[in-house]
């Protein structure tokens, strides 16, 4: 110990250093000083380190759907795949029956629940 609280480094000498340098000095302080500051600030903004995590998990997911779409694509045989292509582009022609058989089968579901 031994010095003083308000003293950080070794004591120096009157006459040792000039004005410039104790100015630089001081000026490197700030500069350390902001630093610090900046990084706790960014340690306590809870709002900003949970849209990191946010974004960090939505990049997880989104390559692992890739990943799994890529897998997917690979596994499927091409008819297969043609198929589905096939209805997807008659049910964008007409969705009307996409909405008519989508209320048949929600009209069988309720029919059989409400007789059970």
């Amino acid at each position: 110990m031994g010095q003083d609280a308000g003293q950080s480094g070794p004591p120096v000498e009157d006459g040792e250093r000039s004005e410039d340098e104790i100015r630089q000095d001081i000026q490197e302080t700030r500069e350390e000083l902001g630093e610090t500051v900046e990084a706790l600030a960014a340690k306590t903004d809870v709002k900003a380190r949970a849209q990191d995590r946010v974004s960090e998990t939505r990049e997880r997911v989104t390559d692992k759907k890739d990943e799994f779409v890529s897998r997917a694509t690979e596994a499927v045989p091409e008819p297969t795949a043609a198929g589905a292509q096939q209805v997807v582009s008659r049910v964008r022609e007409n969705p009307r029956a996409l909405a008519l058989a989508g209320a048949f089968l929600a009209g069988l579901l309720i029919g059989r629940r409400s007789s059970r």
